[in-house]
């Protein structure tokens, strides 16, 4: 009977990871340090102003270039600060006799902007590093310095907000090639040469992007063996139907049998099963995955009532202080200890104990956020 509840306990096991293999996986950014990127852009902005209507916006059309540095903290959410400008022109009347020539106003001036990026591509179809183009949207408030109101040499500071659109061709892990569309509002820079009190622009630029060490993604997925998972099952049914028919065997002989000869088969199978859960960066939250190991050691230990085992509780020491990462571990086996005795393990059979940050303990920094039923 045990071995039939271990077998189905695998099988369902097998069920949980391939149902889940067929969600988007998802990724983030391992370690703070990764997936920077630095991006400069040059093109063109339109400044629209009622005051530009009456001479065509083309007329009002200048150079634009900006940079700037951000960071994806996974391949659908990320933000950036760039710096941006040069001039913006403006056909006024203001100040003149009317019906007389318009008067051409050129402004220097610099922005700085935060915005937030949201990779559409990413979100809808999932991530794919090979993909040649993908399509994010981007939005964020900034302030604009330029000479404006009363003085025209005092430096003044405008608040606008803009929205827009981003396109990227994927050439390496290091390098994308951008164009970039936005919209923008902010009080008027003309100040009182402008008949309006905000102005609009409108730009196009083209650009690169460089990741600093490249693109990399960590999948927020458990590592569960699906290989050793299936191995296991296969095992188990081998061995169960081998017990099916050396009963039978059994069966045969004595009713063939003019006396009742009594067989005793003894077979000892090794019960073995998944012993490590694994935990996100940072969290001590059990996952699903890692629940299907914890209900395969519960059984494996309720079976083995004399056998006493530890929890012991890691975390990587590439991330975190040393007393961040002990207490973490501390938590991650209490989280494990605290599943097992809700799945009917008895308290006095475990026992639990955090080892801190470890130094790649198995060759990669996410493995070693871990807790090891031994």
């Amino acid at each position: 009977m045990k071995s039939k509840l271990v077998i189905l306990s695998l099988l369902l096991a097998g069920t949980a990871v391939s149902a889940g293999a067929q969600t988007k996986e998802k990724y983030y950014s391992e370690k703070f340090k990764d997936n920077i990127f630095i991006s400069a852009g040059v093109g063109a902005q339109a400044c629209v102003n009622p005051d530009n209507f009456d001479y065509g916006i083309g007329n009002a059309i200048t150079p634009l270039i900006h940079v700037s540095v951000g960071k994806l903290f996974n391949p659908i959410w990320g933000v950036r600060g760039q710096v941006a400008g040069l001039w913006s022109t403006l056909y006024s009347e203001r100040g003149q006799v009317e019906g007389t020539y318009a008067e051409v106003k050129n402004k220097k001036y610099f922005t700085l902007r935060a915005d937030a990026m949201y990779n559409l591509s990413n979100s809808i179809c999932g991530y794919n590093p090979d993909r040649l183009f993908t399509l994010s949207v981007f939005a964020g408030p900034g302030l604009t310095f330029a000479k404006t109101y009363g003085k025209q040499d005092k430096l003044n500071a405008l608040i606008n907000g803009s929205v827009g659109l981003m396109g990227q061709f994927n050439v390496n892990k290091y390098l994308d090639i951008n164009i970039e569309a936005r919209g923008e509002v902010s009080p008027s820079i003309f100040g009182s040469q402008s008949s309006a009190y905000t102005d609009g622009a409108v730009s196009l630029t083209a650009g690169v992007t460089y990741t600093f060490g490249g693109k990399n993604f960590v999948s927020c997925g458990a590592k569960v063996d699906q290989n050793a998972i299936n191995n296991e099952v296969n095992k188990y049914r081998s061995e169960l139907a081998q017990a099916q028919a050396d009963l039978a065997n059994a069966k045969n002989a004595m009713s063939n049998s003019s006396k009742p000869v009594t067989k005793e088969v003894v077979k000892e199978i090794q019960v073995a099963g998944p012993r490590a859960v694994f935990f996100k960066l940072g969290s001590a939250r059990i996952d699903d995955y890692g629940m299907v190991n914890i209900q395969l050691a519960a059984k494996i230990l309720k079976a083995n009532p004399d056998k006493k085992y530890k929890i012991a509780g890691y975390a990587d020491k590439a991330t975190g202080s040393a007393s961040v990462n002990q207490k973490l571990s501390e938590k991650r086996a209490q989280a494990v200890y605290d599943a097992l005795v809700k799945e009917g393990v008895s308290e006095d059979q475990i026992e639990l104990v955090g080892f801190g940050g470890t130094a790649n303990m198995f060759s990669k920094d996410y493995l070693n956020r871990v807790v090891i039923l031994e």
